[in-house]
């Protein structure tokens, strides 16, 4: 049974760590008047979005993963992911770097070693933030991906219905969207 998550894992950092390359995208822009202080503390991924072949064909019962956000010295954020992974928690740590706009980063991405791009699109920083990341991978497939991070576990009905349609006016089609399934390991 572990073995059919594992692959969701995998999908979710390569959004989150990294293997998304940076692109302008004229769709997307931070929420303006971004507050990084509020923005700070633990979320959880309770649902992605992504134009990706892979994410069709394999989209069974991928876990939620918490993420603990805190701020850097240079402005940046500090995104450090601990997720379910084959039998075990499993942590990963991103460095995101502020670039221009406010709510806009960027990090060096540890599998494909280049820069690559983080935007929070929309927030209210008490109970949900939407992500977007956009780029090309390093085997040239050109991906785009949407993140539903909430404050709880389990979003509530209007949270999941934004992201539904902030995924779609980006061009996601419902059997493209995603909500994670909750587990008992590795979100305290």
């Amino acid at each position: 049974m572990v073995a059919l998550h594992t692959p969701w894992m995998g999908l979710v950092l390569l959004g989150v760590l990294g293997v998304l390359q940076t692109q302008a995208n004229a769709q997307v822009s931070p929420q303006p008047n971004f507050q990084q202080d509020k923005f700070l503390g633990r979320w959880f991924t309770s649902g992605l979005a992504s134009n990706s072949s892979w994410l069709r064909e394999k989209k069974e019962n991928p876990y939620v993963c918490k993420s603990v956000v805190t701020p850097m010295a240079d402005g940046g954020l500090n995104f450090t992911n601990t997720f379910f992974r084959k039998g075990q928690c499993d942590t990963r740590t991103l460095l995101l770097r502020p670039v221009g706009s406010p709510g806009h980063y960027s990090y060096m991405s540890p599998h494909w070693g280049s820069m690559h791009g983080v935007w929070v699109v929309d927030t209210d920083y008490e109970d949900y933030a939407l992500l977007y990341t956009s780029g090309t991978t390093g085997l040239g497939w050109d991906t785009q991906m949407a993140f539903l991070y909430s404050r709880a576990q389990t979003p509530r009905a209007e949270v999941k219905e934004k992201f539904t349609t902030f995924a779609k006016a980006q061009g996601f089609t419902e059997d493209t969207i995603v909500f994670l399934s909750q587990i008992d390991k590795c979100l305290e």
